[in-house]
């Protein structure tokens, strides 16, 4: 038997070099996270191209420095942890960071990007070398510090002044996104004129480049991969055991994480009468035997891409009733019409005038957008229903590289069953392309 050596083990994939497909190290004890071997070799399989990741990186920090310049900012101040990964590709405890903001990110004019993160950690982002320092001290919320969190916001907005003094032109124009009460007023207090982040970041976002688009269509793969296993085990298991619903949705969170996924943002899986009104969370029920399921992924998978995919299927040996095979194909017409419209140059509220309009009967509990955006998670903008349209909110035209979900809720009113139907779409430069490819089940649609 021959000697394992370290320098074999310690890889991730032993058949490659120093590095993996996608640029990233080829190392078992990296701090970086991402993919599995599970899911690359899935990618393989299907002749899916991973993206280059320092391509991607940086083209997100060329995009927030284009941004930041037709502004006439000094630089953007981030805290919005989705906002930090799209800037510096680095995560630190997502879910934790969401509720208490101990992260941000200054990305200043002339390209000068800091990092405050967790004091022990500030080696999570050393990997990206666009981020050029690790500090802390960006905690502003009050179970950190108490009574004292104006002194800690007075110290870190003075870093703030320094470092815009030094790399953005000591402009005091700053775009700001979610910062806590007393961070805000420690940022005027230095002078700062501070403008809506949150704007420019999602302007930002919304259009996809060629690495992102490569990394989305891996996420997808990714995605339903896991929802075929998720299916697999309710068709097993719902007719023969107590299966609940809880059970089910378990299979994706597992399956999600075995690719290098990262989360799901909701519990939108219900079953049966459950399912009518939509919006109820998955949870303890017991799903019986010809029955009707319905749920939306809303999940964060590889590259910390969201694929947000929704699908209905009925689980049993009987036929579904008539009224929800209707439902069913209303549904699919309803996305596929409203798919069509999809191309560089529509005006979003041309595109919401012209879209299909849902039966009468489904009207009062229709979803609460036609289409949005979607990247990092559900991102601007939103397409709204012609009876939900605000003149102006969103008077902008499609531009290629953006992605949008396309959605339909067909719920009747006072029913017992909703359809939830949704396919991650990209614009592309002479129409779209649907990355969905999962398919919709055919007992529903009355094959």
């Amino acid at each position: 038997m021959s000697e394992q050596h370290y320098r074999e083990y310690r890889k991730i994939d032993p058949s490659r070099g120093t590095y993996l497909a996608d640029g990233s190290p080829n190392d078992n004890d990296r701090i970086e996270i991402g993919p599995t071997q599970l899911a690359f070799a899935e990618w393989a399989a299907a002749g899916l191209q991973v993206p280059n990741l320092a391509a991607m990186r940086e083209y997100r920090w060329q995009r927030l420095i284009q941004h930041v310049i037709e502004r006439d900012y000094g630089g953007v101040l981030i805290f919005d942890p989705l906002n930090i990964r799209y800037a510096t590709d680095s995560t630190n405890m997502q879910l934790w960071n969401t509720h208490n903001p101990f992260r941000a990110v200054l990305l200043c004019a002339d390209g000068y990007m800091v990092i405050w993160d967790y004091k022990n950690s500030p080696f999570l982002s050393t990997f990206n070398p666009l981020v050029k320092e690790q500090r802390s001290g960006a905690d502003l919320f009050y179970f950190d510090r108490g009574d004292r969190v104006d002194v800690a916001a007075d110290v870190f907005s003075n870093e703030v002044r320094v470092l815009i003094e030094e790399h953005g032109g000591n402009n005091k124009r700053l775009a700001v996104d979610k910062i806590m009460l007393h961070g805000l007023r420690a940022l005027e207090s230095q002078g700062f004129e501070v403008f809506p982040g949150e704007e420019l970041t999602e302007k930002s976002r919304s259009v996809k480049g060629p690495d992102e688009l490569l990394a989305m269509r891996c996420a997808v793969h990714a995605c339903e991969t896991a929802v075929l296993k998720m299916e697999h085990f309710a068709r097993e298991n719902i007719p023969q055991t107590d299966t609940s619903e809880d059970d089910v949705w378990a299979v994706l969170h597992a399956e999600n994480i075995r690719r290098g996924g990262e989360w799901i943002e909701t519990r939108l899986l219900s079953s049966g009468p459950r399912t009518n009104p939509w919006f109820q969370e998955c949870g303890q029920r017991i799903i019986q035997n010809n029955e009707i399921i319905s749920f939306d992924t809303d999940l964060v998978g590889s590259y910390g891409i969201c694929v947000d995919m929704s699908r209905s299927w009925w689980i049993g040996d009987e036929s579904p009733p008539a009224d929800m095979i209707a439902a069913m194909q209303h549904a699919h017409e309803h996305i596929m019409v409203n798919m069509e419209l999809l191309k560089p140059g529509m005006n979003i509220q041309d595109l919401v005038r012209q879209s299909h309009v849902l039966k009468p009967e489904y009207q009062k509990l229709k979803y609460g957008c036609l289409m949005h955006g979607v990247g990092l998670c559900d991102e601007w903008p939103l397409v709204a229903y012609p009876d939900q349209m605000v003149e102006g909110a969103f008077d902008y035209e499609l531009q290629p590289g953006m992605v949008l979900c396309v959605e339909a809720l067909v719920s009747p009113q006072d029913g017992d069953f909703s359809i939830k139907l949704e396919d991650q779409v990209v614009v592309t430069e002479d129409g779209y392309e649907n990355l969905s490819s999962y398919p919709f089940d055919p007992r529903l649609m009355g094959g």
